[in-house]
């Protein structure tokens, strides 16, 4: 159990740490992020045991995540996997951080304004503990993107997988 939250904390940092690098690396390479480009939290997501349907050149499973903002909490469940690719791997425990931007300040908890579709590419390998990362693009409403390179880790796991990656979630169905 103590290994579990290493990781999720290990995602944390690093989500954390990717946004500010990837904003860096933005202005360095002359993309304008423009001055309000905004660091809104960090999403973490966690695939729910059961759902993940391997296909060899597709896979799929369910997701909850959670994105925590100026002391609010707000829910989101989707899906996520390979739409095309390679995936080998058998994964117990997975999860993701984002770092959640936008490019306004007019972004308030219960909007569900991370609603949205992202694309791109992905990877990951394990052996009894796994890594991988994500490197999406897209976004919902409101202007507002996730980071588009996000970590993720496992226990229990075993293979590789790599290809095409999507990561779909919108708001909780009542």
């Amino acid at each position: 159990m103590q290994f579990k939250s290493i990781v999720k904390s290990l995602a944390l940092v690093s989500a954390l740490s990717l946004g500010a690098i990837g904003n860096a690396s933005a202005q360095a390479v002359g993309v304008n992020t423009g001055p309000t480009t905004l660091q809104l939290g960090v999403m973490k997501c966690h695939v729910l045991s059961g759902t993940r349907v391997y296909l060899l050149i597709r896979s799929t499973a369910d997701v909850e995540c959670v994105w925590e903002y100026k002391g609010a909490t707000e829910k989101y469940h989707g899906e996520t996997g390979i739409a095309l690719g390679l995936d080998l791997s058998f994964k117990e425990n997975e999860e993701m951080a984002f770092t959640v931007l936008a490019g306004n300040g007019n972004v308030t908890p219960g909007q569900h304004s991370l609603a949205g579709k992202f694309v791109g590419g992905t990877a990951d390998a394990a052996l009894g503990v796994g890594v991988g990362v994500k490197v999406l693009v897209g976004g919902g409403k409101n202007n507002i993107s996730l980071q588009p390179l996000a970590l993720a880790g496992s226990t229990g796991s075993v293979g590789a997988s790599a290809g095409l990656g999507f990561l779909y979630i919108e708001a909780p169905k009542k």
